[in-house]
């Protein structure tokens, strides 16, 4: 029998289910959002063989990443990569993205049947392969109406070429009405629901995380350091070493007084428990309750190895409540909905 002393010393689970699918993975996941422009292709390569060295199966990424090369380029670098090596595809579960529009055509983009399927057979030529393991609406589309896009993604998995279905970044209503329309269904409705999450952006309590949960989803956080917001910024500047942080919503977010002054909090606070600021917030993250997988968008070896350190080395109780009164959320002293999001 495992003592309570042996279940608080055990490691937490290196792997999850996908909601209420059989398919299992690893609580980690690799975003590749910095693929093509951030990190070139060689690199990239690097950073999936250190990864998936690491235990980490779960790639994530969307038909319109790599825009700053050209939209399609980061799935592009990932087929390469299951080419180079034809067996490593069955042992990773590969996510992509549908929904935004590909090109300058004002008929591009959307959730019609027809933008779905086209959009599938686009990302499964790039990925070098024949099937999608999660494939997920990137953004609600509310000029289509559900059982279209349902159509189209039931014909996908009767055709093997996608395996689950996934929304990114729908609203709790949007969740329960997709889900209620599903009841019963086979397959099964939405699998996962990923959303921006992290100490600064709690919002998905309120309701996304909830809907998700009730309804059986995994819940996949990105952006969980905020851009690099809470990932060491201001040490970072100060050093000259920020890269990441120095742009985009951390930067943004930081000529709010307010927010600088609880990222100077932050990283006092990380400075005195003698962990590194990133390990923190995504510690933190990953141990909320209904999170499946947190996807990280590394630019180095380093940032992996420091996720899989979060991953194994979860906070104390006593540092999990200074984080809360640091970060308090909504409705218990934490910003609107809308504040330091970017």
């Amino acid at each position: 029998m495992t003592s309570a002393v042996d279940a608080a010393a055990a490691p937490p689970p290196s792997r999850a289910r996908l909601g209420s699918t059989a398919l299992t993975v690893s609580r980690v996941c690799l975003g590749t959002v910095n693929f093509g422009g951030r990190v070139e292709e060689r690199e990239a390569h690097r950073l999936m063989d250190h990864a998936f060295d690491g235990g980490i199966d779960f790639i994530d990424t969307a038909n319109i990443y790599g825009w700053r090369v050209h939209k399609g380029h980061t799935e592009e670098v990932i087929g390469r990569w299951f080419e180079a090596s034809p067996a490593r595809r069955d042992e990773i579960v590969l996510a992509t993205k549908v929904g935004n529009a590909m090109t300058d055509d004002p008929g591009d983009g959307g959730l019609s049947a027809k933008a779905i399927v086209a959009a599938c057979e686009a990302s499964l030529r790039r990925l070098r392969t024949d099937r999608i393991d999660l494939y997920q609406l990137h953004r609600i589309d509310r000029e289509a109406d559900w059982a279209e896009v349902r159509e189209a993604m039931d014909r996908l998995v009767r055709q093997g070429k996608i395996r689950h279905v996934g929304s990114s970044n729908f609203a709790g209503w949007d969740i329960a009405t997709v889900q209620t329309a599903d009841a019963g269904r086979r397959p099964l409705g939405l699998a996962s629901e990923q959303c921006i999450y992290n100490l600064l952006v709690r919002h998905p309590e309120l309701e996304v995380i909830p809907a998700a949960r009730a309804h059986g989803m995994a819940v996949l956080p990105w952006s969980p350091l905020h851009g690099g917001l809470l990932g060491g910024v201001l040490r970072k500047t100060a050093t000259g070493t920020a890269v990441k942080s120095a742009q985009g919503r951390a930067e943004t977010a930081l000529r709010d007084p307010a927010v600088r002054g609880v990222v100077e909090d932050y990283e006092r606070f990380c400075a005195e428990i003698g962990r590194d600021p990133a390990e923190v917030g995504l510690a933190w993250v990953m141990a909320r309750p209904g999170v499946t997988s947190t996807v990280i968008g590394p630019r180095t070896a380093e940032q992996v190895d420091g996720a899989l350190r979060a991953l194994a080395s979860p906070l104390s109780e006593g540092e999990t409540a200074r984080l809360e009164k640091l970060f308090p959320p909504i409705g218990r002293g934490g910003p609107a909905p809308d504040a330091w999001i970017t």
